[in-house]
């Protein structure tokens, strides 16, 4: 196990520049996930750490040890791929073991080493049967088995759930978990799945564009985003974003102007006559059958069992909100809104900075 630090990583294609002066820190045992769309950078980041790819600038360490111009075999890190990249001809046993081959072990301690990772994995029963004959989570499991029998420093996971069914990508995401609650590695995990990170990561990495845009725990990147682009791409429905002007007591709005609460007042000083963004949770926002405030006509609803997702058409924007999975809303409804404000993030609309996080204490939740 081992302190990973990534200084000033910057990785060019030709012209094309695909990372630029990433810096991140993993401290030993943290599970840290890296999450953003496609093409943001993170996959080509962690081929970096795996040595698969070098560097354009930057260091790569291990316990404050360079290893930027090591071979992938001589940084003691194990890559689990989305592909799982197993050999079809080597049964389970063969491939979990396939890492130490160079091992100086008796055959007698390479198989005691097969079977406590299998028994770790629980694939025991699978162990003589080959690739072909698995079912997707079990060829993941055998991947993850081949990485944790080297023993690495630091594990490297590559979007290993994209190839599976919702309900085993939730079941992989907890037995992931408790393997590191197990074996207690330094991870870095890598997805474009927001549900992934949030339900995994001792600390959440938000990508875009070759750059880190926020780091913090789950919480922090859902209730408190450092930009609209982590607003907006962290929690399902996204956040709704309501344009406004500060008046110093009062938020214009389009079509309706609201009083702001005493206990936001602080949070908004020395920002009067800015143009803002208003961010807000599909739980934040309150309808009113028939009320007033914000109004707005129900276009769509989905109910999902335990609540029931409602979107909204407003002449200026389009919302959602969470309700009651009773709900006796319907589609051409007019219904009011109102907005809680205290919890609400605020950006300002040119640069879509955060202008100040919200209350650590208003935490939000993620709904998968």
């Amino acid at each position: 196990m081992a302190k990973l630090d990534l200084s000033a990583i910057t990785k060019s294609f030709g012209a094309t520049r695909v990372l630029d002066q990433v810096s991140l820190s993993v401290p030993d045992r943290e599970f840290v996930v890296v999450v953003g769309p496609s093409g943001c950078g993170k996959s080509t980041l962690l081929r970096i750490v795996a040595g698969l790819e070098a560097a354009s600038a930057g260091e790569v360490l291990l316990d404050d040890r360079p290893v930027s111009q090591l071979s992938p075999g001589q940084r003691n890190v194990a890559m689990v791929f989305q592909n799982y990249a197993l050999y079809p001809h080597l049964t389970v046993a063969a491939n979990i073991g396939f890492g130490l081959r160079r091992a100086r072990m008796r055959r007698a301690e390479k198989r005691e080493a097969v079977a406590r990772v299998a028994r770790l994995l629980e694939i025991e029963p699978l162990l003589n049967r080959r690739p072909g004959a698995l079912s997707g989570g079990q060829r993941q499991r055998v991947a993850m088995g081949r990485a944790i029998i080297r023993n690495p420093a630091v594990f490297l996971f590559d979007e290993p759930l994209s190839n599976l069914d919702a309900r085993l990508r939730m079941q992989m995401r907890s037995e992931i978990r408790a393997l590191h609650r197990a074996v207690p590695t330094t991870t870095l995990y890598v997805t474009h799945d927001q549900i992934e990170a949030m339900t995994m990561a001792d600390r959440v990495v938000v990508m875009n564009g070759g750059r880190i845009e926020q780091i913090g725990t789950p919480t922090e990147v859902y209730s408190a985003p450092r930009t609209t682009f982590v607003a907006g791409f962290i929690g399902m429905p996204s956040i709704n974003m309501i344009p406004a002007r500060y008046r110093g007591d009062a938020l214009e709005l389009p079509s309706t102007t609201l009083p702001v609460p005493a206990a936001v007042k602080p949070r908004l000083a020395g920002h009067a006559g800015r143009d803002l963004l208003v961010g807000l949770r599909p739980e934040h926002l309150d309808i009113r059958p028939g009320g007033d405030g914000l109004v707005a006509e129900v276009d769509q609803i989905e109910p999902t069992g335990s609540e029931t997702l409602v979107y909204l058409d407003h002449p200026a924007m389009r919302l959602s909100a969470r309700t009651a999975p009773d709900t006796a809303l319907s589609p051409g409804m007019q219904v009011g809104l109102r907005l809680l404000l205290e919890r609400a993030s605020f950006f300002d609309a040119e640069t879509g900075l955060n202008l100040v996080p919200p209350p650590s204490n208003l935490t939000g939740e993620l709904t998968a």
